[in-house]
């Protein structure tokens, strides 16, 4: 749990001799994360919502938030997924544009799309669909690091948990998250599924274009993830 907190926050927690196997219990605990986060998010957006703020604005505030206790890891990895998606090559072309650390248009237009959907969403969420929604965006990463997914490098943090989650665990996450779903409706049951099945195809075809996985795929599927639990529920 320290090592997920100390990966997914700002927090200053520090973890030392990070194997694979700490890092396949860091995984399966990030949904713990997520939904921390979203709790905060809701304070958040009330505080906002009390000061009078518009609730667009409010939602921007909030999403700027969001990037700030996650070092808006998850969105540069959406943007150079979409940019490595973008381009035309072999694999090796387009693990070298992700790596290039600059934003093109793909992952600039990405940006604009996810972020400013996120924002006009999250005022209209109920609190209970926000918190849903971030622990489910964290949960991506178990489908992302499910065993039998390869890396695309021999390095970096895709290589460090590439095939780390025995499916049973990620199935019994994805059921919990369904059934405390439940309570908030038909629509955000399907949420869940809608986010999952989105995730389970952006690694498939990050697998065939890129060869596995890398730590930019995992942000990307967390961001896809919270954007569709946010617009279905």
């Amino acid at each position: 749990m320290r090592l997920a907190f100390s990966w997914l926050t700002v927090l200053p927690l520090r973890v030392d001799d990070v194997d694979r196997t700490a890092a396949g219990r860091a995984i399966a605990m990030t949904p713990v994360v997520g939904a921390v986060i979203g709790a905060f998010v809701v304070g958040v957006l009330h505080l906002l919502a009390t000061s009078g703020v518009s609730e667009l604005v409010a939602g921007f505030l909030a999403v700027g938030v969001v990037a700030l206790v996650t070092r808006g890891m998850h969105l540069d990895g959406l943007a150079d997924v979409a940019d490595g998606l973008g381009c035309y090559g072999p694999p090796e072309r387009a693990l070298a544009v992700m790596k290039d650390g600059g934003a093109g248009p793909f992952g600039v237009v990405s940006l604009i799309v996810v972020l400013g959907a996120q924002a006009a969403a999250l005022p209209h969420a109920h609190w209970g669909v926000v918190l849903l929604a971030f622990a489910t965006s964290r949960a991506a990463f178990g489908i992302c690091c499910l065993r039998g997914v390869p890396a695309a490098r021999p390095e970096g943090l895709g290589a460090l948990v590439a095939g780390t989650q025995h499916p049973g665990i990620v199935i019994g996450t994805w059921a919990a998250l369904a059934l405390a779903a439940v309570p908030l409706g038909i629509r955000a049951v399907v949420a869940v599924v809608v986010a999952g099945a989105l995730v389970w195809g952006l690694v498939k075809h990050t697998g065939k274009r890129f060869g596995g996985i890398t730590g930019d795929v995992l942000g990307a599927a967390a961001e896809i993830a919270l954007l569709a639990v946010l617009v279905v529920a």
